[in-house]
């Protein structure tokens, strides 16, 4: 088996084109055209970035897997229908990396050519062993497994038949300020309080998760700014690294490093099992560049502006909002 590598340029997008942040489902198609052809119809984007993205994961992983990975009242059937849901799609987007075969009625073998691992499965999709190069800690299920083939986290919500709603499972190695661990079990309303102008969403949450589950597969968009594109900003830094240098969020006019964080996240409900994976691919765009052109300065220093001072504060902009837009407005 030869280890191949990743060669396709890492998707673009630009979810702030009309110049104004906004707290929205915002929820489109999948396969909605954004420019970047095949990769907008994809769940899963794979780009020569693949290595920094597993490595990210991997050391999350070393530090403590619980940190990072939850689940809750995940049922077998619920586990089960997600794993095969990400092998087939690997399988169908991806060919030339992945493959999976059903080895006998009670196992399945699925090879990935990017980390030259084979996992073995059961015919409920569990995970069962593992070949090629151990991981420490060794992987706990299908879900943490199939997590460090891809360059996306991942979270499953789920909803019983009264209506209710949980977050049921969370593989998150790239978070964005927030926490696996004290998400876990809540459901979409109670997840969102923390999030600023969220109000009106959070009235409609049962609907939402309603359209998640039952409706053809979507995609939206999140964004916010960074000083830095370091994948992983958990809440609590790992110990070897000062809280002032994790949080990604102290801009220097006089050292001027500012990035687009954006998240490509993509819903694909199973109405069947009433449950949503929902996968959270993140991308940075470095703003030295952006200001590079005029359109694209204008709508970003336009969406700053148009931030509330709740979201300000939310997204750790209140001290740097003036010089970021002093900065990008510099001729």
């Amino acid at each position: 088996m030869q280890k191949v590598v990743a060669v396709n340029s890492p998707a673009c997008y630009f979810p702030l084109m009309n110049g104004r942040y906004e707290v929205k489902p915002g929820m489109m198609l999948l396969g909605s055209c954004f420019g970047n052809g095949q990769a907008d119809k994809q769940v899963f984007q794979i780009d020569n970035n693949f290595s920094d993205y597993r490595q990210a994961k991997l050391l999350a992983r070393a530090e403590r897997l619980s940190k990072y990975y939850q689940t809750y009242n995940y049922s077998k059937a619920v586990a089960g229908a997600i794993a095969r849901l990400i092998i087939e799609r690997l399988t169908q987007e991806h060919p030339q990396y992945f493959s999976y075969e059903r080895l006998s009625a009670n196992s399945w073998r699925f090879y990935s050519q990017l980390t030259q691992e084979i996992l073995y499965l059961d015919a409920d999709w569990q995970l069962q062993k593992v070949e090629g190069r151990s991981q420490v800690p060794a992987y706990a299920s299908s879900l943490d497994a199939l997590a460090a083939q891809v360059q996306e986290d991942f979270t499953v919500i789920c909803s019983a038949k009264d209506g209710g709603n949980w977050l049921s499972a969370v593989h998150l190695c790239y978070p964005n300020h927030w926490s696996a661990a004290e998400k876990i079990g809540q459901d979409f309303a109670t997840i969102h309080i923390p999030v600023a102008d969220m109000e009106k969403i959070n009235h409609r949450a049962d609907a939402i998760v309603h359209t998640m589950i039952n409706r053809q597969p979507t995609v939206r968009f999140a964004w916010g700014l960074s000083t830095d594109m370091r994948l992983n900003h958990h809440p609590e830094p790992p110990p070897s690294v000062l809280v002032n240098q994790w949080q990604g969020r102290n801009f220097d006019p006089q050292h001027p490093q500012l990035y687009l964080r954006i998240e490509r996240q993509v819903i694909w409900g199973l109405p069947q099992y009433q449950a949503a994976l929902f996968t959270i691919r993140t991308y940075f765009r470095d703003c030295a560049v952006l200001t590079q052109d005029s359109l694209l300065r204008g709508k970003l220093s336009a969406a700053i502006e148009s931030m509330s001072p709740e979201s300000l504060v939310y997204k750790g902009l209140v001290d740097s909002k003036a010089n970021i837009l002093r900065w990008l407005n510099e001729d």
